[in-house]
């Protein structure tokens, strides 16, 4: 589309809003059921698009993808119509006896933009949301999935009004700043890189537009002396390869007390075997040949304990774990996003410290102790998004809880009930009945400080 298009497409979509069709509980329910029968109609559709891109499996696409969009459409259908009421609130005394209630207000048109690593799941949770809130929708997915790219599009041309929710393909270097320069959006969500991020934040703001930014960062798993080794190994390696290692929140380094280290390792690799190298029908493959030779050369200059093995010809890497050898770490110094797992081991908490510092606020950290007194000291004093004790990742797939970062890995909140405040706005309101109208309130006011006093404090 050339930008005279956009523009025309856009200020379509925005009529179509402001003209109050996509406000009652009745559309935003029936879009949401509609949404969901063409998942299941196009059920085996999106398995093959998901194995052409990423090789995933059909359980894994089911848990991952399918499944979880699912999931979140059923708890809006079953919550949405209590969402939608005012929000009674207190009223002070200075306004008594008025009321006062909070309503919960569509944002307007808003721009979804995808990442590639869960190619349906974070385009169409985020889109939920929207709907759920009242909202036009612009979804962008990512053109490194494109089987998935194409199965969306025809999910969404045949789901929804073509003026309600629209499906743009192509380069997002491209498409994006071409839509964000000519048109302003009521709401940016981001999910992908922070250095992309960055870039999204800056032309939001020469609007004024809000953003929530789902950003990445190095998330560290801390496995203190008296963890369960068995248990911690088998979640750990579970989570961390999944996807091959492509998921925002898999756990990027281990820091494990030097005490239960060779146990540790010794139990990761016999449970990444039995996982995902005994029948690679659990594994997947990485996205593209940039990403493949960015992780081949962290294991080129990396100590290998355990896998190191790649395939050019299908872009796979198998599981690996390289350990700290007092060099410099290379690998310490971006997001690794690929099947590759640094093990380093420590004694005294403030090394631990130290190593987390070096990349503040990580979008999840996972602990796994038997002690209370060392998972709240370890969960309280590292800021970050949020995570699990004694297990990694699963946390993102509870609705009830708030999932996003802080600082470089993001900002902002979804899932669930926060999925629908964030696309809308919380408008303020305060009722106050005429039958009660003292003079007090009005001037002159000369003497009434004491009284004054005593209302406001």
């Amino acid at each position: 589309m050339n930008p005279p298009a956009i523009l025309h497409k856009l200020a379509s979509m925005q009529r179509y809003f402001e003209g109050g069709n996509t406000r009652s509980l009745e559309f935003r329910k029936r879009q949401l059921i509609r949404l969901k029968e063409s998942l299941y109609k196009f059920e085996n559709e999106i398995y093959e698009a998901l194995y052409s891109d990423l090789k995933k499996n059909k359980e894994e696409c089911w848990v991952t993808e399918i499944g979880f969009t699912i999931a979140e459409i059923n708890y809006c259908l079953k919550n949405l119509s209590r969402w939608m009421k005012r929000q009674p609130v207190s009223t002070n005394l200075l306004n008594l006896p008025g009321s006062s209630y909070i309503l919960h207000e569509p944002l307007g048109l808003v721009l979804i933009i995808g990442p590639w690593n869960y190619p349906l799941q974070l385009v169409l949770t985020p889109l939920v949301g929207a709907i759920a809130a009242g909202n036009c929708a612009v979804v962008k997915p990512s053109e490194f999935a494109p089987a998935t790219a194409s199965i969306l599009q025809k999910i969404i041309s045949e789901t929804f009004e073509p003026d309600y929710v629209y499906l743009v393909q192509g380069d997002g270097a491209s498409v994006v700043p071409e839509m964000m320069n000519i048109f302003r959006f009521d709401h940016v969500f981001y999910t992908g890189s922070t250095e992309v991020g960055k870039i999204i934040y800056e032309m939001a703001a020469k609007k004024l537009v809000p953003v929530t930014l789902e950003l990445g960062g190095k998330s560290p798993c801390i496995v203190e002396s008296d963890a369960d080794i068995k248990v911690a190994a088998r979640r750990i390696a579970m989570t961390k390869f999944s996807n091959a290692g492509q998921m925002c929140v898999a756990p990027d380094y281990v820091l494990v007390h030097e005490s239960i280290k060779e146990k540790f390792i010794t139990e990761l690799t016999k449970w990444i075997e039995k996982f995902y190298l005994a029948d690679n029908y659990h594994y997947g493959k990485i996205i593209h040949k940039k990403s493949f030779d960015r992780i081949v050369k962290h294991i080129q200059n990396s100590k290998v304990i355990f896998g190191g093995k790649w395939n050019a010809k299908d872009i796979s890497i198998e599981p690996t774990l390289i350990e700290e050898t007092g060099a410099p770490f290379e690998v310490m110094n971006e997001e690794i996003f690929g099947p590759l797992l640094p093990i380093i081991s420590w004694k005294k908490d403030e090394e631990v410290f130290d190593v987390i510092r070096q990349n503040k606020n990580p979008l999840a950290l996972y602990v796994f102790t038997e002690d209370n007194s060392k998972a709240h000291k370890w969960t309280s004093q590292i800021p970050f998004g949020g995570g699990c004790i004694n297990n990694a990742s699963w946390h993102l797939t509870n609705h009830h809880l708030p999932f996003g970062g802080r600082g470089n890995s993001g900002f902002g909140a979804y899932h669930g009930k926060f999925s629908f405040e964030t696309f809308s706005h919380k408008k303020a309101i305060m009722r106050t009945p005429t039958w009660f109208d003292p003079a007090l309130k009005y001037p002159p006011f000369k003497g009434k400080l004491s009284m004054f006093k005593k209302l406001i404090r």
